[in-house]
């Protein structure tokens, strides 16, 4: 792994042994995390497959810029950082979204193009407001532990494990993820929830796989399909997985797909 910086951005990076794609991937996180959820299973096993690996840490997160100016931030400033890292890729990439990552590559794409996109458990173009309201009715005290982290305080390490795990995860696992968890951007939250949705119209139409999970407890499966009736894409739900499909025990199921998926269109 190479940890490296393009101007003030974390970007966490594994080239393979020998490239046998054209575009790399760049994956782009979710709310609450940076580039680290990326480097746990993702990018070194995509690069054993020759896809070079990127993932950004967007403004406020991980190691890139402006920590203390975090909820500054809003989606348009993570389109930028997306496009400041794409701009300096060897060829145009493939881009792989979670959760609010899943947004910002929505964003992106009304303002630049690229060969393809996948959407993971992605925020839908309608925005949080439906995940916030399942979450009010259905698991209230998992939402009043996101608005606490999302202001800086500690939550629940067992709302950390509701909220992305479907799957066993191991205590120190789970600890470690607990430790490199971080506020979030109220604004760039209000942004996702009404203030800047995508609009599909302006998007420049690529290549699009839409993924969700079964069990996942933050954008759970209707609001994938919803996505997916969006840009005229049929979605995937799968089976047995939480919202952190990337952490999750059979992590290597949703990144086999999307291997497979890049391969049938020779990405």
């Amino acid at each position: 792994m190479n940890a490296t910086r393009f101007g003030e951005l974390e970007v966490l990076c594994h080239a393979p042994e020998r490239a046998t794609h054209d575009h790399p991937l760049l994956f782009v996180h979710g709310a609450y995390v940076s580039a680290w959820c990326w480097e746990e299973h993702f990018l070194p096993w995509f690069a054993r497959r020759g896809w070079p690996a990127y993932a950004v840490s967007l403004s406020g997160h991980g190691r890139s810029r402006q920590r203390e100016h975090l909820d500054s931030y809003s989606i348009d400033d993570y389109v930028r950082d997306v496009a400041e890292v794409a701009a300096r890729l060897p060829a145009p990439p493939v881009l792989v979204g979670h959760s609010m990552g899943g947004m910002v590559v929505q964003k992106y794409l009304e303002q630049y193009d690229a060969p393809a996109a996948v959407l993971m458990s992605a925020v839908p173009p309608q925005g949080l407001m439906g995940s916030a309201f399942g979450l009010m009715f259905k698991r209230p005290h998992l939402l009043s532990d996101l608005n606490r982290i999302m202001s800086g305080n500690d939550m629940d390490i067992d709302s950390l494990r509701e909220a992305l795990f479907h799957q066993p995860v191991a205590a120190d696992d789970l600890q470690r993820y607990y430790r490199l968890s971080q506020p979030e951007s109220h604004r760039a939250i209000w942004d996702m929830s009404l203030f800047n949705l995508p609009q599909p119209a302006r998007m420049h139409r690529v290549p699009m796989l839409i993924l969700g999970a079964e069990h996942d407890a933050l954008i759970p499966p209707d609001q994938v399909h919803m996505t997916g009736m969006t840009y005229g894409r049929q979605a995937e739900i799968l089976r047995g997985m939480g919202h952190g499909m990337m952490l999750e025990r059979d992590w290597e199921i949703a990144a086999m797909r999307i291997a497979d998926w890049l391969a049938e269109r020779a990405l």
